[in-house]
């Protein structure tokens, strides 16, 4: 019987040890066939745009209107320096504007009345044309009546009078040509001088016209430079890390304040190179963030980053010199949040740390 009793129990036993070791090799197979389905890391964490504010003129700082890690709206004014000189350069640039107008009126009807004179001009000098081609006309006659009469004279057909009669004729149409000739010249050259002139009116109009761009470039750089002085927030979120204070002189450039946005998340993570091989884009990701346990996220692998982290670093390695390490490199991956919570927004911080699983193939 005793040995009956210690049969039993010994095969009761090994069938324990035997469904130990039975559930053990189950639970190994599940765990290997599970986890060669996803690629994990926890060199990841929560990202977001940080805009970065700075000064768009140089002044003095007139009103600070936040505090650090307040909450802001898209749109609100952050910052108002004063305006006194950028609204007089306002206020220059609009009168220079106007200045430049009406030098443009002026010219146009400088060079309205100058062309009128170089057509009248014109007019003119065709008259005296056709005057002085009467006058030569008129002298030829006087020229062919005076030779008529030397041979009428000749033959006793005409008398010394009539010879007196026709070389008076002729002097006085040589004198009245050589002055419709004179009268034709000047016209001629005032009528070229009226053209020049209009000509020059004409072109004044275009450099008014090119004066008027001028200013309103003047002043458009100017109610640019005014609107700089109102500092607003680019989107919703955190305003954080004020760099000067009210009453301070800041200059063109210098940083005033980070604004974080709250609306944009993703998560930016590093994975081995050796775990990158069957992951692609659009493979879907579990996250836990580190700060709030009770939250699981899901996204997809949005991109892969062009380059190693190593080649993105101030001083990349150099592996042409010196005894080679090989080091497992990091590839930067973006993964998009598919259900971030809304209700969060302004508890989630990029920075936050963060584990991701990536499901691949």
């Amino acid at each position: 019987m005793e040995k009956k009793s210690k049969s039993k129990k010994a095969a009761k036993k090994i069938k324990i040890i035997g469904g130990v070791i039975a559930l053990i090799l189950l639970v190994s197979v599940i765990i290997h066939f599970t986890g060669a389905q996803y690629e994990s890391t926890d060199n990841a964490q929560l990202d977001g745009n940080l805009y970065s504010i700075r000064s768009g003129v140089t002044g003095f700082v007139k009103e600070l209107r936040f505090q650090d890690n307040q909450n802001v709206k898209k749109g609100d004014t952050l910052v108002i320096f004063d305006i006194d000189e950028l609204e007089a350069k306002v206020q220059q640039a609009q009168a220079a504007l106007q200045n430049s107008k009406a030098n443009l009126s002026v010219s146009r009807s400088t060079a309205s009345a100058g062309t009128d004179n170089a057509t009248a001009s014109l007019k003119t000098a065709e008259s005296n044309r056709q005057a002085s081609g009467a006058a030569k006309a008129k002298l030829n006659k006087a020229q062919l009546d005076l030779d008529r009469v030397n041979k009428l004279l000749a033959v006793k057909g005409a008398t010394q009078a009539q010879l007196d009669d026709a070389k008076a004729n002729l002097q006085i149409a040589q004198s009245e040509y050589k002055k419709s000739l004179d009268q034709e010249q000047s016209s001629l050259a005032s009528s070229q001088g009226a053209k020049s002139q209009a000509k020059a009116y004409v072109g004044q109009i275009g450099l008014s016209n090119a004066t008027i761009s001028q200013r309103e470039a003047e002043l458009k750089l100017a109610l640019k430079q005014l609107s700089y002085a109102y500092v607003i927030a680019p989107c919703d979120g955190i305003v954080t890390k004020r760099a000067f204070n009210q009453g301070q002189y800041v200059s063109v450039g210098q940083s005033l304040c980070v604004v974080v946005d709250v609306e944009k998340h993703w998560i930016s993570a590093n994975f081995k190179e050796t775990q990158i091989e069957k992951m692609k884009i659009g493979d879907k990701v579990k996250i836990h963030l580190d700060s709030h346990s009770d939250i699981e996220l899901s996204g997809k692998v949005e991109s892969f980053g062009g380059a190693t982290g190593a080649k993105f670093s101030l001083l990349p390695p150099d592996n042409a010199t010196g005894n080679f390490i090989k080091i497992t490199q990091r590839v930067p991956v973006r993964i998009a949040i598919d259900n971030f919570p809304a209700d969060k927004k302004y508890e989630l911080f990029p920075g936050l740390s963060a584990f991701v699983k990536v499901k691949v193939n």
